[in-house]
């Protein structure tokens, strides 16, 4: 199971470290308590079992307060830490002076797919830069697909990019969004 891997690399750091291991279950999630010594406090590291678990219910409750991608009518296909795919059809009233829809769009589900892949590893993450390029023109009727995918992540810093394609499979958007980590926990203690 993944929690015994995580009891064990917990023991392993904790030796290694000099620290005191204790782990716990609670509720859907395994907790470790490491106390690194006398007169340090206690750090808790929160995992699931499961990380895709995990990045499901960041996404779910991501998207409870998101009344811009309910708009949209984003529909969510897939998501795992660092990665995501969402869909959404585009409706005429999302059209601009030219009688195509407005670049807005694509940029917004992009920018939603980013959203939901970087915050999917279980950490706070907000944009910190984005860049979209329009290939092709999008038109109502069409149905996009964005796919977000991880190129790096450090501690600190991430950087996706997202591919928009319509119901062909033509890549109409192209998309780069570099994110910022800020070490909150979306499920944590605190």
């Amino acid at each position: 199971m993944a929690h015994e891997s995580i009891f064990r690399s917990g023991e392993a750091w904790a030796k290694k470290k000099g620290a005191a291991f204790e782990g716990f279950q609670t509720g859907s999630g395994v907790s470790t308590n490491l106390n690194p010594g006398v007169g340090r406090p206690h750090r808790y590291i929160r995992c699931m079992h499961d990380p895709n678990e995990l990045a499901r219910r960041v996404v779910e409750r991501m998207m409870q307060g998101d009344a811009f991608s309910h708009w949209l009518g984003i529909e969510v296909l897939m998501v795992v830490p660092g990665c995501c795919e969402l869909r959404m059809a585009v409706r005429g009233e999302m059209d601009n002076g030219f009688h195509i829809t407005h670049g807005g769009i694509a940029y917004s589900l992009a920018d939603s797919a980013l959203a939901f892949a970087s915050n999917a590893h279980g950490i706070h993450a907000v944009s910190i830069d984005t860049s979209i390029s329009h290939v092709k023109p999008v038109k109502a009727g069409d149905v996009l697909t964005a796919r977000a995918e991880e190129s790096s992540r450090s501690n600190r810093i991430g950087i996706y990019h997202v591919r928009v394609a319509n119901q062909e499979g033509t890549v109409v958007a192209l998309f780069k969004g570099t994110v910022y980590r800020t070490g909150k926990e979306w499920f944590g203690e605190g």
